[in-house]
């Protein structure tokens, strides 16, 4: 076997692991594109000091021990990711004002495919989509970085807790005492949408709500809207510290700050284990429809609980793999095209 075949083949069999490390990474840092330099790492690392993988654990663990590795060293600076409500006061309508806070703030939208891979057995497809939630990964951000580890390795990922000791090279008590400080952390504090309930795939009924959301939001029909809003409903727009609820200041905000929103288009996403949409509004200066915001939509008892809008387009769009920009002849044929 020539050298060039053995990189070839190496690069093939870590590449394997990339969307499972990512997942990890990304339920660790809360961030999108933290996660994905965190594999890059991982990945250089292992490429370098593969001559030393003694093989006395799978390949497997030993990625993920390089990849708890970066992820520690990247949290040492104690940075937690948040959404609004960890930072704020819901705002009434009345005195809503876009303040801005840095990126490195906020929890991250991620797209379900870079994260999840796929399963043969539903019941892992349905915890790992679980396990991505905005509630769960905002509940993870209260944990220390090694209860946060032990959790996702025990709980997500179903590791062995001899398993997990072996990884952080820690004992079996030690890893059981993080577990169950992690688990009654968690217990304190319900986060808002905790109790969003998706089916995988989606059922017939939450198919239905989201037609009706689609045809609500691009009619900007605030009555229909309002239907579909659960009384307690949330809508943040990261990276903007507001967030509101009920359906009353979400459709005020929408027809009064948000007015420019009318008309949009929205292109369906798979974000967080959640639905989703890509939003474009109309460009006025040159038509067409340009970029956003990233929806991502908690649902619960037939009712949009949740509605989080992330609105910084240059990142998440080409993420998404979404184009930055929608012509309107192009989406007039797309809907002929449909209706057809």
């Amino acid at each position: 076997m020539t050298n060039g075949t053995a990189t070839t083949d190496l690069d093939a069999t870590l590449e394997q692991y990339r969307v499972e490390l990512t997942g990890y990474c990304y339920r660790m840092l809360g961030s999108s594109f933290e996660a994905e330099d965190a594999v890059q790492d991982t990945m250089i690392r292992a490429w370098r000091s593969i001559d030393k993988f003694e093989g006395r654990s799978s390949l497997r663990s030993w990625l993920y021990r390089i990849a708890t590795n970066v992820c520690l060293d990247m949290l040492s600076a104690g940075n937690k990711r948040a959404r609004p409500m960890d930072l704020t006061e819901s705002t009434p309508l009345a005195r809503a004002a876009l303040s801005p806070r840095p990126d490195h703030t906020w929890l991250e939208p991620m797209p379900d495919d870079r994260v999840l891979p796929t399963p043969a057995d539903p019941a892992e497809a349905a915890v790992a989509k679980e396990s991505v939630r905005l509630a769960f990964m905002a509940a993870l951000q209260r944990l220390p970085a090694k209860q946060r580890a032990v959790l996702i390795l025990r709980e997500v990922l179903a590791w062995k807790a001899s398993e997990v000791a072996e990884l952080l090279g820690t004992s079996v008590a030690s890893v059981n005492s993080a577990l169950q400080r992690a688990r009654a952390t968690l217990a304190e504090r319900r986060e808002p949408g905790a109790d969003a309930a998706v089916a995988d795939p989606l059922d017939e009924d939450q198919k239905k709500l989201l037609d009706r959301y689609v045809a609500a939001f691009e009619g900007y029909d605030m009555s229909a809207l309002t239907a579909l809003l659960h009384e307690d409903a949330i809508m943040t727009m990261p990276p903007f510290d507001l967030w509101l609820t009920g359906a009353d200041d979400i459709t005020g905000f929408m027809t009064t700050m948000g007015a420019a929103c009318a008309h949009s288009k929205l292109l369906p996403v798979e974000v967080n284990g959640l639905p989703g949409f890509a939003q474009y509004k109309p460009d006025p200066e040159n038509g067409g429809y340009t970029p956003w915001a990233v929806q991502a939509l908690e649902i619960s008892d037939g009712r949009i609980t949740g509605f989080h809008c992330f609105l910084d387009t240059q990142r998440w769009f080409p993420l998404f793999g979404l184009p930055l920009r929608l012509e309107a002849e192009t989406d007039e044929v797309e809907q002929g095209a449909q209706r057809g």
